[in-house]
């Protein structure tokens, strides 16, 4: 069976919930980029079961190869399914699938791929593989593309106590003062989410260093709601 075949149960599940009025905003709301089925959320989810259900268990080059396909799609609902698959998939990674991951993320990039791809995908496979952080984020960070350093910054998102302070420090220190929103919104969302596992750290951080607006007043979100941050 071709790949054509083998997703043709996908697509025509996703045609028959085709939602126009949902697909124009949905479109609107990612300021135009994709195509979609206007198919919201929790019903995505459900199709998206039925489908993985019936693939059963595939094999690494089978995985690619849907991956690769649903990648090249137009409606951007496709994208959303296979980043959950892989994400399932995610227990025992071949040390080559960086190279998906790596193309995803400099493929069809915005914000909605990009975060779940550095904390569900990258993630997990960075703890599988720690020994290719060092080359691998250097040659990120190097770049210039701003999704593969905001996946730099993201990746240890739920980390918690085994986050990296010393690497995330680096990566921060060299994009601190870049003016892309993308960069400064994702380490003000990491220190937030580091704030959860050490307070203490996080407002010391915001002493020692100058944060762009963005990043501080992101960092800071969880500290205020809680009360444990003072006006001074």
């Amino acid at each position: 069976m071709d790949i054509q075949d083998r997703m043709a149960p996908l697509t025509a599940l996703f045609a028959t919930h085709h939602n126009a009025e949902n697909a124009v905003y949905m479109k609107q709301y990612m300021k135009g980029q994709y195509a979609y089925f206007g198919i919201k959320s929790p019903l995505r989810k459900e199709l998206e079961k039925k489908f993985r259900n019936s693939l059963g268990k595939l094999s690494e080059a089978d995985l690619l190869a849907v991956s690769h396909w649903c990648w090249q799609a137009e409606e951007r609902e496709y994208q959303y399914f296979i980043m959950e698959l892989l994400r399932r998939n995610s227990k025992t990674i071949p040390r080559e699938r960086l190279d998906l991951y790596e193309r995803m993320i400099v493929e069809k990039s915005w914000w909605d791929t990009i975060d779940f791809i550095a904390v569900n995908l990258v993630g997990p496979y960075f703890k599988q593989y720690p020994d290719q952080i060092p080359t691998v984020t250097q040659g990120w960070m190097a770049s210039q593309n701003i999704w593969l350093q905001r996946t730099c910054i993201l990746f240890q998102l739920k980390y918690k106590n085994n986050v990296d302070l010393v690497l995330l420090d680096g990566f921060i220190q060299q994009l601190k003062d870049s003016r892309e929103f993308f960069i400064r919104k994702a380490i003000g969302w990491m220190l937030r989410e580091y704030s959860k596992t050490d307070a203490d750290f996080v407002i010391q951080y915001l002493k020692d260093n100058k944060l762009s607006g963005l990043s501080e007043r992101e960092a800071l979100k969880w500290l205020k709601n809680k009360g444990l941050l003072t006006k001074n």
